[in-house]
């Protein structure tokens, strides 16, 4: 049975894509089955592995509106032991089209149990918003992992996402937890930046991962080649990080 991550911050440009990725793509390197599922209308988990979006027959928009079954999307893709369920820019409309749905919230869930047991981690990358699209992965999730930027308006919104995450927990998901608060675009050298680490572990006792993901070039520039970090710059510091903070993932989930 596999663990089912949904990496989450409804405030854009955090590293969300870019950490549910390369935590994917570093899980499937040390050996686990692993399946990305991006629902993020944007799209950029599915041309971060190498796939085209607008070429694709089914994916994550028609799982949560047209009855597809999750086999059905899923890709594998070249990188070791990793698959993906694509997005579609159809994404967009699904927020509304949802609405009409019975059991809405509970869409995804119902279409990633068949899956669950091939896979060992099944890692979930949400929109950058708390509609319906999100609420379906934290229902379908057994946590939640939060990238936080380390810039000045970093706790800006978290409230706000707690609480979704709670209200969740709540009505829907009982066994939903916070899996960790990862700080991303890291840069030890500037005062404002160990300002904010200290502001987020208080906010976040005993959550924040020990691993920081810093701001390197070849990390932003992976995805335009279809590649994760490790399969693009193996030696590179973000490609150590996200190892790193792999090991920190598994070593909790053993």
């Amino acid at each position: 049975m596999s663990k089912v991550i949904a990496v989450a911050n409804q405030k854009g440009g955090v590293g969300k894509t870019t950490s549910a990725v390369n935590i994917a793509a570093c899980l499937g390197a040390k050996g686990k089955n692993t399946l990305l599922v991006d629902i993020d209308p944007q799209g950029n988990s599915t041309s971060g592995v190498g796939f085209d979006r607008r070429s694709l027959e089914t994916t994550s928009y028609d799982i949560l509106i047209n009855g597809a079954k999750g086999q059905d999307a899923v890709l594998k893709t070249a990188f070791e032991k990793l698959s993906v369920i694509p997005s579609s820019a159809d994404l967009a409309a699904a927020e509304i089209e949802l609405a009409d749905i019975p059991a809405r919230e509970a869409v995804l869930k119902a279409a990633l149990a068949p899956l669950r047991a091939a896979y060992d981690f099944i890692i979930i990358d949400c929109p950058p918003s708390l509609g319906l699209i999100t609420t379906n992965a934290l229902n379908a999730a057994d946590s939640v992992l939060i990238p936080v930027q380390c810039e000045y308006y970093a706790l800006e919104g978290l409230s706000q996402l707690m609480n979704t995450v709670q209200a969740v927990k709540r009505r829907y998901n009982d066994r939903l937890e916070l899996e960790g608060v990862l700080l991303t675009m890291y840069d030890g050298r500037l005062n404002l930046t160990q300002q904010v680490v200290t502001e987020i572990k208080k906010y976040f006792p005993r959550k924040v991962f020990s691993t920081v993901i810093p701001r390197t070039v070849r990390l932003s520039e992976a995805p335009s080649y279809g590649q994760p970090i490790l399969y693009y710059d193996r030696s590179n510091k973000g490609s150590l990080a996200y190892g790193a903070l792999t090991d920190e993932i598994l070593k909790k989930n053993r």
